[in-house]
């Protein structure tokens, strides 16, 4: 991949900062920020106009945001009218729609489509062809599988959103599906290939179709290949470009106590 500049459009209102390299063929739209030290693959298209941008002669593009040290892949979209942390990261072809509000440190896989009006977290990781429908609600330190897909519509087709919370810590395995208004807890397990709806309380193990609680996760049967025991909590067992890393999530925790109250 070449940074030459060719093709490149840069709108009206663009703040770009220090050490920004934008590859060929990317298009970077009115009202867009972009952090320092971010790169920006070829063929990105940055703040995306919305719909009344097609018959709204005085549609003014609403801000985009993305964070320092951010790493964007080709073919990435992201719409007006979003603001993401610091490193962030998107595989392949991700698209984001507007009002996404999202932390700092998250992954955004390839083929994920976030439908916008979203709330994501802190070190949020979205594994390739996750689908996020809108009003979702999504805590820190949540990992998706792919192929996982969080719905909102109760009554399709209508006009009621009920997007899908999932709590800090919690894990959603492969090919799940979440039912709109679907409550995950802190701390929770979702099983491959669950069709979960309602609420589940904190470190639930969760399973099957229909879903349901298994057991507490804390006291499943599941132990860590390396230290032999129980793995959940898992941040007590995995640190891998996590903020405990070196230190260890119990040390961590203590010192940063009051921030992630």
């Amino acid at each position: 991949m070449k940074f030459t500049g060719r093709n490149v459009h840069i709108g009206k209102n663009v703040k770009i900062g220090e050490g920004v390299k934008i590859g060929d063929d990317t298009i970077i739209y009115d009202n867009v920020e972009i952090g320092s030290n971010t790169i920006i693959s070829n063929n990105c298209v940055l703040g995306e106009p919305l719909n009344d941008y097609y018959n709204n002669l005085s549609y003014e593009n609403p801000p985009l945001k993305i964070g320092a040290g951010s790493l964007i892949r080709s073919h990435t979209i992201f719409y007006a009218g979003s603001t993401f942390g610091d490193n962030l990261q998107t595989g392949h072809r991700a698209t984001v729609r507007e009002n996404t509000i999202a932390g700092r440190n998250c992954s955004i896989g390839s083929y994920v489509d976030i439908q916008g009006f979203c709330e994501i977290g802190d070190y949020v990781r979205m594994h390739s062809y996750v689908n996020v429908g809108q009003g979702a609600k999504i805590g820190s330190y949540v990992f998706i599988s792919p192929f996982t897909v969080l719905t909102n519509d109760p009554t399709p087709p209508s006009n009621t959103i009920a997007g899908v919370t999932i709590g800090d810590y919690s894990q959603v395995t492969t090919s799940c599906v979440l039912l709109p208004g679907c409550v995950i807890g802190r701390n929770c397990m979702v099983a491959a290939h669950s069709t979960a709806g309602g609420t589940f309380e904190d470190y639930s193990f969760i399973g099957g179709s229909p879903a349901k609680r298994l057991c507490d996760i804390r006291k499943a049967p599941i132990f860590n290949a390396e230290t032999k025991k129980r793995h959940y909590p898992w941040q007590y067992n995995f640190e891998r470009n996590m903020p405990w890393e070196g230190v260890g999530y119990a040390k961590w925790l203590e010192q940063n106590e009051q921030d992630c109250e």
